[in-house]
């Protein structure tokens, strides 16, 4: 037991030594340990807090201040981030809004069974000047009276990290952000492409008819059943397709997610597209994971995978294969997507939930399986991997609304989980 109090003690005092005159009142500078300790330095002129590491592994430091805070209130944190020579600057350079009592001590969370974890304020747009915004609005547990705020680089040989425009104050709660999801149970005749494409019309029709926000079709719409190859069906994006379909979004003033084979030169693709209920398209997404099936065709792969901007929140796109493996999702997840949608031909539906519980988003998969067969299932699925609704008949749509802005924190929890997998998961394997 001493020797535990003199640890903590030795801690204590390794965590207090180090505030600089330089800094702004009630700054500090934080490491650790000595050994692992940064060079810190603060620009009064540019009003800038730097971290620069040396070539060592392992070095860890952060600035902080203790704000106070009241129980109950709404608080938000914004800071703007630049790094250099950072490999993983997600990971690297975070910042935490940590709650404490009176006392300095850690807070039980409002949510019963759950204590009050760190926040990890996410990475959001990055501006002209390579600075990216990182920010968060949080709901102050009942118990805090202190938050304390830390600006860090660790874990980056030879990187830097410059912090600036930080902000802590009171703010109003969070506008709900309610979106609601749809999905299709349905499989293509096979009559011709053009007709593939039109049988979906009234299954749309009565998703925004239920005031819907976004539907997801199936994966490669044109070519399913019509016995042309991926290569005879392919067709350039924007095409015959997406126009369709365009048309049909902008009429019911509806988002449309589905997949088909896109020609780009000697190149097919399966790719996915997102249309506005402008009738645009928004982005598309070329499948990453190629079963043998489409690689013995002459199929390619993508190798990005972007996130797109809605009027409801950031959409990633996904493609049967895809889901077998952790990879795509997690790498969405990464670049912002806070619903993935999926056009899927078959996949295990444990695969699916797991894909969603893992990275904390929404997916919404639609598939041609026959939901009999105990296979893949066309439906929306929650952050915690939760089948809210699932469409069982051939035809049919459902509905399910969400919150986007709703943290996800439980028991047993280590915090709202979403945004710790944007600062705790590993980079790609080398």
């Amino acid at each position: 037991m001493h020797l535990i109090r003199w640890s903590l003690t030795t801690v204590l005092l390794t965590l207090s030594l180090h505030a600089s005159a330089g800094l702004p009142a009630g700054w500090s500078e934080i490491s650790p340990r000595d050994e692992i300790r940064p060079v810190f330095a603060y620009d009064e002129k540019a009003s800038a807090f730097s971290i620069v590491h040396d070539d060592r592994q392992g070095l860890d430091g952060w600035f902080q201040k203790t704000f106070p805070v009241t129980g109950g209130d709404f608080v938000k944190f914004s800071a703007l981030r630049k790094t250099q020579d950072v490999e993983n600057p997600r990971h690297s350079g975070l910042s935490r809004v940590v709650w404490k009592d009176a006392k300095g001590k850690a807070v039980a969370s409002d949510t019963p069974g759950a204590s009050a974890e760190p926040e990890h304020p996410m990475d959001g747009t990055t501006n002209g000047q390579g600075r990216t915004l990182i920010s968060g609005i949080y709901h102050v547990p009942a118990k805090a009276t202190q938050a304390i705020i830390e600006l860090h680089l660790q874990h980056a040989p030879k990187g830097r990290v410059e912090w600036s425009e930080v902000v802590f104050e009171k703010t109003s709660a969070p506008v709900a952000r309610k979106v609601r999801l749809a999905t299709v149970q349905y499989v293509p005749t096979g009559k011709s492409p053009r007709q593939n494409c039109e049988e979906y019309a009234p299954m749309i029709a009565e998703a925004a008819k239920q005031k819907a926000d976004l539907i997801v079709l199936g994966e490669t719409v044109p070519y399913v059943h019509t016995k042309l190859s991926p290569a005879e069906s392919a067709e350039p994006i924007p095409g015959p397709t997406t126009e369709y379909f365009s048309d049909l979004a902008a009429k019911l003033s509806i988002h449309i997610a589905l997949s088909l084979y896109e020609r780009e030169g000697h190149l097919v693709y399966n790719t996915a597209v997102l249309l506005s209920p402008e009738g645009k398209l928004i982005g598309k997404y070329r499948k990453v994971c190629l079963p043998h099936g489409e690689v013995e065709k002459g199929v390619a792969p993508g190798a990005d995978y972007p996130v797109f901007d809605t009027k409801f929140g950031k959409v990633g796109l996904m493609i049967c294969y895809d889901g077998f493996y952790p990879e795509v999702a997690r790498a969405l997840t990464a670049n912002g997507a806070e619903v993935i949608a999926w056009p899927v031909w078959g996949c295990d539906p444990l695969l699916a939930r797991a894909r969603a519980c893992e990275n904390r988003v929404f997916i919404v998969s639609s598939t041609f399986t026959d939901p009999k067969s105990n296979w893949m299932i066309s439906a929306v699925i929650n952050r915690t991997g939760k089948v809210l609704a699932q469409a069982k008949e051939s035809g049919s749509i459902v509905v399910s609304e969400v919150d986007l802005a709703e943290a996800n924190v439980g028991p047993y929890n280590l915090g709202d989980f979403h945004a710790i997998v944007q600062r705790h998961r590993p980079g790609a394997p080398k």
